[in-house]
C-alpha cells in the first residue's frame, strides 16, 4: 500500500475515487481513520457509540424474539459488526456496504478485482477488528447501495441499524439525504418486521430527525446520547415499527427463514 504522509502526521494507506466520490484510509499512530469526500467519518480510537447502535437495538426488541435478524447499514471500521457477532442472540446478521474499498480494507481484494492500492502484504488493514465477525456463519456481507437493498431484500429484518453518514443532518454525499427523507424512512419501516427497531447513528442529536421518524409512522422514538471529549455528544436515534404495521403487507414469505449468512450475498457483489 502507499504511504503518503499528511501534514498532521497521519499516513495515507489507500486513496480511491469511485462513483460516490473519494474514500481514504489513513493510519494515525495506532489507529485508523476513514475519510469520505474530504469529510472525517470515523476512526478506531473509541467505538462506544457504534457498538451502542447494535446493543440499543437489541435491547429495544421483544425479549421473546428468537434469533432476530439485523441489517447493519455501513461496514465502516467494523465496530457495529463486531458487536452484533459477539451477541449470540442475533440470527441473520447482514452488513450492506456500497464502497468496494471499505470492503477490501476488511477482507482483501475480491477475486478478479485488483486493489487500487497495489499488492498487499499481510492481513487487510482493518481485519483485526472484523475478521472474527466476518468468519461467523450468521454474517453476510453485501456490496450494494443501502436503498437498493431495502427495496429488493427477500425478507424483513427485526432491526435495521444505520451508520453510513455523520448523521441525518450531515451526509457524506448529497444522494444519501434520500435515506432520511420520507421515502427513505418508509423504505426502512417497510423492511422491518412489525415491532422491529430502526437505530440510526448520528454525530449529534437531531430533534428534527426525531420528528421525521414520528411522521414516518414510527413509535417509541427516543435518542440515546454518548458524551465525547469535545463538542456535541454522539447519538443513536431509536424508533419502532408498530405491530399493526403488518397491515401494510409482507414483502416476502421468508421473513422467518433460518439465519444463513450465505443467502445475503458475497463481498464481491450483490
Amino acid at each position: 500500500m502507499s504511504s503518503e504522509n499528511d501534514a498532521a502526521g497521519a499516513v495515507t494507506l489507500d486513496r480511491r475515487s469511485g462513483p460516490y466520490g473519494e474514500v481514504v484510509l489513513r493510519r494515525r499512530g495506532a489507529h485508523h481513520e476513514i475519510i469520505a469526500n474530504g469529510v472525517f467519518l470515523m476512526d478506531t480510537s473509541d467505538g462506544r457509540s457504534e457498538r451502542l447502535l447494535i446493543r440499543a437495538a437489541a435491547e429495544a426488541l421483544d425479549p421473546a424474539a428468537a434469533a432476530p435478524a439485523v441489517l447493519i447499514g455501513g461496514l465502516g471500521v467494523g465496530f457495529s459488526l463486531a458487536e452484533a457477532a459477539a451477541d449470540p442472540r442475533w440470527g441473520r446478521i447482514t452488513v450492506v456496504e456500497r464502497e468496494p474499498a471499505v470492503i477490501e480494507w476488511h477482507t482483501g481484494p475480491a477475486a478478479g478485482r485488483v486493489s487500487a492500492a497495489g499488492p498487499s502484504s499481510g492481513a487487510p488493514p482493518l481485519a483485526y477488528l472484523s475478521g472474527a465477525a466476518l468468519a461467523d456463519r450468521r454474517v453476510g456481507l453485501v456490496e450494494a447501495d443501502l436503498l437498493d437493498h431495502l427495496a429488493t431484500a427477500p425478507y424483513r429484518y427485526d432491526a435495521v441499524c444505520l451508520d453510513i453518514d455523520n448523521g441525518p443532518d450531515w451526509t457524506v454525499t448529497e444522494g444519501n439525504s434520500g435515506l432520511y427523507a420520507p421515502a427513505g424512512l418508509a423504505a426502512c419501516r417497510d423492511r422491518l418486521a412489525p415491532g422491529g427497531v430502526l437505530a440510526v447513528w448520528s454525530a449529534r442529536p437531531s430533534p428534527a430527525f426525531e420528528a421525521a421518524l414520528r411522521t414516518a409512522g414510527f413509535t417509541d422514538v427516543r435518542t440515546e446520547e454518548i458524551p465525547v471529549r469535545r463538542g456535541a455528544p454522539d447519538a443513536v436515534h431509536l424508533a419502532v415499527r408498530p405491530p399493526d404495521g403488518a397491515a401494510d403487507g409482507e414483502p416476502d414469505d421468508e421473513a422467518d427463514g433460518e439465519p444463513d449468512g450465505a443467502a445475503d450475498g458475497a463481498a464481491d457483489g450483490a
